[in-house]
């Protein structure tokens, strides 16, 4: 049984989507019962939404052999001259990434992970909230500074 810390660090960023939270867990390889004990759910529930994704992706092709699809979560790609790869046609049209479309790129143990500016900062606000109180507002400290700031240099001034 994977511990809640592991879980929470997998599914950070992901926001609310219990759907998308239940895809990943799965391809850590979660058993479907930890993850419905973990996210609150029904065992049914979590097994309709990944058999849901398991049906779609043996109906649809696989992006990088035009197959039927084995998992449509990777597919095997070349690094072609100067380091170039070419992310396939469905995984871009999937994300709505356009040609000149900026992503982030970073190094996670062997792995190479890009993200869509969308995901690196939910990745990031998930990140920061780590630091942030509960119930604190960031904003809220940040217009008392500069209240506090604007007094002094009256004062002073």
């Amino acid at each position: 049984m994977a511990n809640t810390a592991k879980l929470q660090k997998l599914i950070e960023g992901i926001g609310d989507n219990k759907s998308a939270k239940m895809r990943v867990l799965a391809r850590a390889g979660i058993k479907q019962s930890e993850i419905a004990r973990f996210l609150g759910t029904s065992d049914q529930f979590v097994s309709n939404v990944l058999n849901k994704d398991k049906r779609r992706s043996d109906e649809r092709p696989n992006p990088g052999t035009g197959d039927r699809a084995q998992s449509k979560d990777s597919v095997k790609v070349r690094v072609g001259p100067d380091g170039r790869v070419v992310i396939p046609a469905a995984f871009r049209e999937a994300l709505g990434l356009h040609e000149n479309d900026v992503l982030f790129a970073r190094i996670e143990g062997e792995e190479v992970h890009l993200l869509t500016p969308k995901a690196a900062a939910l990745r990031a606000r998930a990140i920061i909230r780590q630091f942030v109180p509960e119930g604190a507002s960031l904003a809220d400290e940040l217009i008392e500074d500069r209240r506090r700031e604007a007094e002094r240099e009256d004062h002073n001034g």
